[in-house]
């Protein structure tokens, strides 16, 4: 089983990334969160692994910090929580803000991440609550990386099921307003707009 990746940095998009180690590529499904604490291409680059077993192949998902890891593979120890799904979670919402969301059980807020239905959310109360309390430690947030975060947003946005036209308006309307410049500043940004009660539609998928 695959633990931990360390290598160069063939190619990152805002879901999955390539890692050449010692000549074999790896790809690796990331969270957004994830991707804005990546470097430069064809850096060093070193990732967490939770190894996921199917009958038809193995899939990678790959965090910067142990925090991650651990909230992802309790989510995906939720009923009814699978690994894209609880990918889509940490998308959505950084671990410190889906700790006390879960641990408070506030729906309101989980029914926000895309793919989330009230069901979903409130099956992930029940079954992580208590859980979840042992998650006391906070990891130091990691920066975003350097150039081109709106279009990075844009393309996690569309990646999530919201169509291009409508995140690129989102985005831009952000960024006009200066209250976000950051990656992970401008995504936050835009999903509460998306998902607020003045959203615009999504595509469905």
């Amino acid at each position: 089983m695959i633990a931990q990746l360390h290598g160069v940095l063939l190619d990152k998009r805002p879901n999955q990334v390539l890692i050449d180690v010692h000549g074999v590529g790896y790809q690796v499904q990331i969270p957004f969160s994830t991707y804005g604490g990546l470097g430069d291409l064809h850096g060093d680059v070193t990732l967490l692994i939770h190894t996921h077993l199917r009958e038809d192949g193995i899939s990678l998902y790959g965090f910067l910090s142990s925090r991650e890891k651990q909230c992802f593979e309790l989510l995906i120890s939720a009923s009814g929580v699978g690994p894209s799904l609880a990918m889509k979670i940490l998308s959505g919402m950084n671990v410190e803000d889906l700790i006390p969301a879960v641990r408070g059980g506030d729906l309101a807020a989980l029914v926000k991440i895309p793919g989330v239905g009230k069901k979903t959310a409130e099956r992930i109360v029940v079954d992580l609550r208590d859980r979840l309390a042992a998650m006391e430690t906070h990891e130091p947030a990691r920066a975003a990386s350097p150039g081109g975060p709106a279009e990075d947003v844009i393309s996690a946005l569309v990646n999530l099921g919201y169509e291009q036209r409508v995140a690129e308006a989102t985005v831009k309307e952000i960024r006009a307003a200066g209250t976000a410049k950051t990656f992970d500043a401008l995504l936050k940004s835009a999903l509460q707009k998306l998902s607020g009660p003045e959203r615009v539609a999504r595509s469905a998928r």
